[in-house]
């Protein structure tokens, strides 16, 4: 069991009303756990489906590059044919595995498509639709009395005033009291920008990723892509097959990577550091003096925390990649525990991620487990943030914790009394991340059979517990 904590009792129990923001991979399995622990949960989704970014839609924002405050936005930031980064057996949440289903997308690294699919299976199986209002956009979310409520005393019944609308509809603005708030809103669809000195009067396509689709209108031209992680990666492999020309830019290039010509599979990928500037007769000119004149550019960059509706500014922070202060990356200590966020980290697999942090959240809230009092809490985030400039970590990767994140699941599960999730995990996680780095068919070509056969043993057996995929479960398919 999970070890005694100190200070006070939440103060919470199993008749207060919670309000989920969102019903992606980190609001549905919020929904169950939340409702597991016998709490009244509503969920507000802005969209009319569950999924959240991994619905795919061709449609794209007014504004290429995603900063215009008046865009027609678009949530998702899907392109056409993405794959995931993760085999589907570590991706899927801990007690509902992501199984090959006959008749659709099979493969060990699915498309987008297959993903939302088993996301609606999940909220099928646990009957989860009727919870969920959709359409529904939450523009205010305060303390009731304000912030001044929050104060430095023990206060854990704090209530929320939530303002929302359905989408459309401005001028009806509902207004509600809830005991607690879980903020699943996802952070990939407010894009994140780096600044080209110049870029104001060069002519070409100046772009995000969030608006990337397909590789199609980029065939025979020239283009930048700003940034080499998992999307910069994938995009500038895609558009590589149709470009005259691909120059990616990033500040971690190993330095034998730099400057490399007649790379990919066309023998046209250039590697280059950071942009230098940009030219109005359409010269793009790189840090290491090379230049090419370019149709496009495309960023790469990620993505910003946005929590646009939150009315506790005095209380939060969301400067550099970092939303500060959050204890163990999900609580605001003088918040705690009525107001909650779910899936921040990045570097992670997601989904039995989202599914440990919620686990503890939703315990926590019904007062079956209890947290630090808020000076200790406090303490223990201005701790971590002096390790981490110690260590030079910079303020933007406060959520980048990477392989730490299979203790702090560990961590989370341990809370609520669980046991650890089952090592093959990590073990698969490790070979699939040396593989990605070494191998750019990653996701058809591997070798780590032997974890994968005790990994699909494990869930098959988990599988059948739960009647998922098999017929003869009283007709579930």
């Amino acid at each position: 069991m999970a070890p005694e904590a100190q200070g006070a009792n939440t103060g919470n129990n199993s008749s207060s009303r919670i309000l989920v923001i969102g019903a992606g991979a980190a609001g549905l399995v919020a929904t169950l756990e939340l409702v597991r622990e016998g709490l009244d949960v509503v969920v507000y989704e802005q969209l009319k489906e569950t999924g959240g970014v991994w619905i795919y839609t061709a449609e794209t924002e007014s504004d290429p590059l995603g900063v215009d405050p008046q865009r027609n936005r678009v949530h998702s930031s899907m392109y056409q044919n993405l794959r995931t980064n993760l085999p589907r057996e570590i991706m899927g949440y801990l007690d509902f595995p992501f199984m090959a289903k006959q008749g659709r997308d099979e493969r060990r690294f699915p498309g987008h498509e297959e993903v939302n699919l088993y996301l609606k299976d999940f909220a099928e199986h646990y009957n989860l639709l009727s919870l969920i209002e959709f359409d529904v956009e939450v523009e205010y979310v305060g303390v009731k009395g304000g912030v001044a409520a929050a104060s430095t005393t023990e206060n854990r019944n704090l209530k929320w005033i939530v303002r929302s609308r359905k989408v459309g509809q401005v001028d009806q603005v509902r207004e509600e009291i809830f005991d607690g708030v879980v903020i699943c809103n996802g952070h990939y669809a407010e894009p994140k920008v780096v600044p080209i000195p110049g870029i104001e009067g060069w002519p070409g396509l100046h772009m995000h990723s969030h608006n990337y689709r397909v590789p199609d209108p980029f065939q025979d031209k020239v283009v930048v892509i700003v940034g080499n992680a998992n999307s910069g990666g994938d995009i500038s492999n895609e558009v590589a097959s149709v470009a005259k020309q691909v120059h990616i830019c990033a500040r971690n290039w190993p330095a034998d990577k730099l400057s490399v010509s007649e790379g990919g599979p066309r023998k046209n990928v250039w590697h280059h550091p950071l942009v230098e500037r940009a030219y109005e007769n359409g010269t793009v000119k790189f840090q290491d003096g090379k230049s090419a004149i370019a149709d496009a550019i495309i960023q790469c960059t990620g993505y910003l925390y946005a929590f646009p509706f939150l009315d506790a500014q005095e209380l939060i922070s969301v400067e550099d990649g970092r939303v500060s202060p959050l204890y163990k990356h999900v609580f605001i200590p003088s918040l705690a525990p009525s107001l909650s966020f779910v899936g921040l980290p990045s570097k992670v697999v997601p989904f039995p991620l989202f599914q440990a942090q919620v686990k503890w959240i939703a315990k926590v809230l019904t007062g079956k487990v209890l947290l630090p009092s808020v000076s200790v809490m406090t303490a223990e985030v201005e701790k971590l943030y002096q390790d981490l400039e110690a260590k030079g970590v910079p303020r933007y990767r406060t959520l980048t914790i990477g392989l730490d994140a299979f203790e702090y699941v560990d961590w989370l599960l341990e809370q609520c009394g669980e046991t650890p999730a089952e090592s093959w995990r990590k073990e698969i996680y490790l070979m699939t991340s040396v593989n990605r780095r070494v191998n750019p068919d990653y996701r058809d070509s591997w070798e780590d059979q032997e974890l994968l056969e005790i990994a699909n043993a494990s869930l098959h057996e988990l599988s059948e517990k739960l009647c998922i995929g098999l017929s003869r479960c009283s007709g579930k398919s």
